[in-house]
């Protein structure tokens, strides 16, 4: 994707100091920005992934739902597609209102995270998660982490963006600012549910290993496939019963970046598109990024994990009930504040894990995002 002209980058990058609500975006495998933008200040704020029924726009929701990370529908005043469309656009707005951008990123600042601090902060919770797999209270749980560092003072968020769309053409790749969630980029290999009409589809992903340079290790270890597996049949019955006619694909190996996951796809056919949200909240969070009991882990996460996941986890993309819709797992993603970056990551535990493999499998995933910085 190449750079836009200055306009375009001004503009964007001084909408994420501002009370406006926009998402950039690009789908996998594409060379095409999509815009969403909305022209009024007040974006809708949703109680549950039910309350997507019947809605249109770009979603944004946490992995928990609370006062300060609330779930988001950004209304599409403006949809705008390829850079001379979307320039267009954003210069008509800007022409239409009347007001001074902020000179810094309307969130709230935080300090740089200590390694040392945080890899003991790990381990710590690290065995909590373990002696509850080890007594058999859980299958699967994910344990997740955040690392906060120090932006170059020219930091600019369409650069980042433009830079992930280059390195990974795989993915689902977002800017998306509001004032009530921040900036957020991201780069994310996971469907939690897309299509149109009566076709439609999702994914488990789960299962994690380093490329070899540019060679595709294939040889998954019983830990990754007992993973995966747990992920898919909890997929498998929650799709059962919304949809039919469900067809099977995987696993098999698929790349993300410099990492690689075991994916299983699932094809299936809904006859009512009316209650999309209603799917979206029994598939989310998904054992991917939760555990299983998927009920009895997510409490457990939100008790334990030590900190909040924010919107890491949470779900993000386009929402059409009466068109096409494509809907991400928040993945690989960063919170971007005046002059910090916060990275998300985490990993699935089995009683068979390890803390020093689990904790670099976090530095990898994080890796993703500080590599276009």
């Amino acid at each position: 994707m190449n750079l836009p002209g200055t306009t375009i980058h001004k503009l964007i990058d001084n909408l994420t100091r501002s009370p406006f609500s926009f998402a950039l975006y690009r789908l996998p495998w594409t060379d095409e920005p999509i815009l969403v933008l909305q022209e009024e200040e007040d974006v809708e704020v949703l109680n549950s992934p039910a309350a997507l029924n019947g809605k249109r726009g770009f979603v944004m929701t946490p992995f928990h739902q609370t006062e300060e990370y609330p779930a988001v529908l950004i209304r599409p005043d403006k949809v705008a597609h390829e850079w001379e469309n979307i320039s267009q656009s954003l210069e008509a707005f800007a022409s239409s209102i009347s007001f001074e951008f902020s000179s810094s990123f309307n969130s709230k600042e935080k300090r740089s995270t200590n390694a040392q601090e945080a890899k003991e902060k790990y381990e710590q919770v690290f065995s909590r998660f373990i002696s509850s797999l080890e007594d058999n209270t859980f299958k699967k749980l994910v344990l997740s982490r955040n690392y906060t560092q120090a932006l170059e003072g020219d930091f600019s968020p369409l650069t980042a963006f433009i830079r992930a769309c280059n390195n990974y053409p795989r993915m689902m790749i977002s800017l998306c600012h509001t004032p009530q969630t921040g900036t957020w980029i991201g780069s994310t290999p996971e469907i939690i549910l897309s299509g149109q009409d009566t076709e439609w589809h999702t994914v488990a992903l789960a299962g994690t290993m380093p490329m070899q340079g540019e060679i595709m290790p294939t040889e998954w270890s019983e830990k990754n496939q007992n993973e995966q597996a747990f992920v898919s049949e909890y997929i498998r019955q929650t799709v059962k019963r919304f949809g039919n006619k469900l067809k099977e694909k995987g696993p098999y190996t698929a790349r993300a970046g410099q990492l690689v996951h075991l994916k299983t796809d699932f094809h299936f056919e809904l006859k009512d598109t009316a209650h999309l949200g209603d799917i979206v909240q029994e598939l989310h969070p998904t054992p991917a990024v939760c555990g299983l009991p998927k009920e009895e882990a997510y409490h457990f996460i939100l008790n334990n994990e030590g900190y909040n996941r924010a919107y890491y986890t949470g779900i993000i993309g386009w929402l059409d009930p009466q068109g096409e819709t494509t809907l991400y797992v928040n993945l690989r993603c960063m919170n971007i504040t005046d002059k910090t970056a916060t990275f998300y990551a985490g990993g699935g535990i089995l009683p068979s894990s390890t803390v020093e493999t689990e904790w670099e499998e976090t530095q990898q995933k994080m890796n993703t995002m500080r590599n276009i910085l």
